[in-house]
């Protein structure tokens, strides 16, 4: 059985596509630049294109190191230069703006398939739906044993007649009979008379997957809680309302989630369980409302001190933003998993990011970097370390095919592990600083809104009072 799905890309055609197909792109971690390319053109598509590429998820090795299998295929363009042809395809019919690209997704079941069969039904695949027209970079992903996946890169533009390709629910539908017809073909199983509805991104689809928290999961699981919880449809408002929802109901009930800037069809995102009259049927079936469990509070714990706080240094910048933020998704102080219940909506997505965000954090702490110059300056040393440490092993894998003693033999190999496990450890320190670098924006933001909205319910709470004590009056 295999999972399909395909979204839009907005940006620019970038290092996505250089990085997915060169497969010495691994040596330079931060990206790999080709003669002429301008800084706009090193984003945007360039991040898809270098996630579905990754030489350390798409290449299979052997005990040595040695590359075995490269799973990454051009289709109508040559890997190591579609970002190229692409935007070549793009200039010639004048379309470079817009979504740049398509990302797709078809996702095997455990054990089902080896990666040889994932990726030669994910070219066969894209050959079906976009072969005649469309250039496509088919990237299979091998770093999880039970996840099989392949990555399809489209551009919009036909190289053929440059017609824009538009992804319709159609096309959605069409991608998953295809996916369901080749593994029908190679003897894999099919999920018989699949139900139409809408799609969800490959981030969402996963996450759900693991049994992680996304916001879509949290609105869900609030909107079940306020039906258990009310024995009327309006004491069923009522109850969102409180938990800081906006509600629209007319001939569908919409909400609003804090700090979300607009709303969200029930029945439309989550099926016709939460339609209108879903929603009533599912309140008048209950004998009694659950009732509403509110929190013990903790008992309050004394600390010492020895010191004199005037002198402590105060942690700003950088460190802080990450410790506020820790302390307002419920993961600081304790050392447990924060409970998504009691944490503001908008922090309850990235609940599911929490040990990447403690990464992050360490790797600050350890540091000192508190701002962004401090961040560019010691990814650019890591940068340069891995450079240097590259080419010592490029160099030892080069002395490896003269060398007849066996023993020497053995000790070079030995060097080269090392080397690979070195430079594996400076490679993550380096994704944990771009992560750093577009996390903590999304971070800020985030406490901004969260501030807006704070403000904006203590006021009308504030007026609610008002208006109380004058019809008391």
């Amino acid at each position: 059985m295999a999972v399909t799905s395909i979204w839009s890309v907005k940006g620019w055609l970038g290092k996505l596509v250089v990085y997915a197909e060169n497969p010495d792109k691994t040596e330079n971690p931060a990206y790999f630049e080709k003669q002429g390319m301008t800084a706009a053109q090193t984003q945007g598509l360039s991040d898809v294109i270098d996630y579905a590429s990754q030489t350390r998820k798409t290449q299979l090795t052997d005990e040595n190191a040695e590359i075995l299998r490269n799973y990454v295929t051009g289709i109508n363009c040559e890997p190591e230069t579609a970002r190229d042809e692409m935007m070549a395809a793009k200039k010639k019919f004048g379309k470079e703006n817009g979504v740049v690209a398509y990302h797709g997704i078809q996702s095997f079941a455990p054990g089902e398939v080896t990666p040889d069969i994932a990726h030669e039904i994910g070219v066969k695949l894209a050959r079906r739906l976009w072969g005649e027209k469309y250039q496509v970079v088919v990237a299979t992903h091998l770093d999880k044993r039970n996840h099989l996946h392949s990555h399809f890169i489209v551009n919009t533009v036909s190289w053929v007649d440059g017609i824009r390709y538009h992804r319709t629910e159609q096309d959605f539908y069409n991608m998953q009979i295809e996916s369901d017809k080749l593994c029908r073909e190679y003897g894999l199983s099919v999920i018989d008379n699949p139900k139409r509805g809408k799609s969800k991104h490959y981030g969402e689809w996963r996450a759900e997957k693991e049994g992680r928290q996304t916001w879509r999961s949290s609105l869900k699981a609030d909107v079940d809680t306020a039906i258990r919880q009310s024995m009327t449809e309006r004491q069923f408002f009522d109850n969102l309302r409180k938990m800081g929802y906006e509600v629209k109901s007319n001939k569908y009930i919409s909400v609003r989630p804090p700090g979300k800037d607009k709303f969200f069809r029930l029945n439309k995102n989550f099926g016709e369980e939460y339609s209108a009259q879903g929603i009533r049927n599912r309140i008048l079936a209950q004998t009694r409302p659950e009732r509403r469990i509110i929190p013990a509070e903790q008992p309050s714990k004394q600390y010492s001190f020895s010191g004199n706080l005037n002198t402590v240094k105060r942690i700003t910048g950088l460190r802080a933003l990450y410790f506020s933020y820790l302390y307002k998704m419920g993961a600081l102080p304790k050392r447990k998993e924060p409970n998504p219940n009691r944490v503001y909506f908008l922090f309850r997505e990235d609940i599911r990011f929490v040990k990447n965000i403690a990464k992050e954090t360490r790797l600050l702490v350890k540091y000192g970097i508190d701002t962004a110059e401090q961040l560019t300056a010691h990814k650019d040393g890591l940068t340069r370390e891995i450079i240097s440490l590259s080419g010592t092993r490029k160099h030892l894998r080069y002395q490896t095919r003269s060398i007849r003693d066996e023993e020497k033999l053995a000790a070079v190999k030995a060097q080269i592990s090392e080397l690979s496990k070195k430079i594996g450890t400076l490679r993550r320190e380096v994704r944990l600083c771009e992560d750093i670098e577009t996390r903590s924006a999304d971070m800020k933001d985030k406490l901004h809104r969260a501030a807006e909205d704070q403000e904006k319910t203590q006021g009308k709470e504030c007026g609610d009072r008002m208006k109380q004590q004058r019809s008391r009056s």
